[in-house]
């Protein structure tokens, strides 16, 4: 869960492993791209991928409609706080990588 103000964003557990994984098999940066739900992603984005019927859950991590977008605003600064991203700080067009906790 993600509160911005009084807003509520919820997605799916699953995301944080399923992106990281999605990021180590890009193996560079990639635009964050976030987008309300009503409007479209940017293809090769964060966002598009969370969104996307192609990633592991077949559609939206998000999980309460109207809410479901964001997805690559909120999502990879909590990665980032556990280690598993580097992620620009830019004031905009940022981008992430994964950090491969392999060793």
């Amino acid at each position: 869960m993600c509160q911005v103000g009084s807003t509520k964003l919820t997605y799916l557990a699953r995301a944080v492993d399923d992106l990281h994984d999605m990021l180590l098999a890009h193996g560079d940066w990639m635009p964050l791209g976030a987008a309300d739900e009503q409007k479209d992603a940017a293809p090769g984005t964060v966002e598009a991928w969370g969104r996307s019927p192609e990633n592991p859950v077949g559609g939206w991590y998000g999980q309460r409609k109207g809410y479901r977008g964001r997805f690559g605003m909120y999502v990879p600064p909590l990665m980032e706080a556990l280690g598993l991203v580097e992620l620009e700080h830019n004031p905009r067009n940022n981008r992430v990588r994964a950090i491969d906790q392999r060793g």
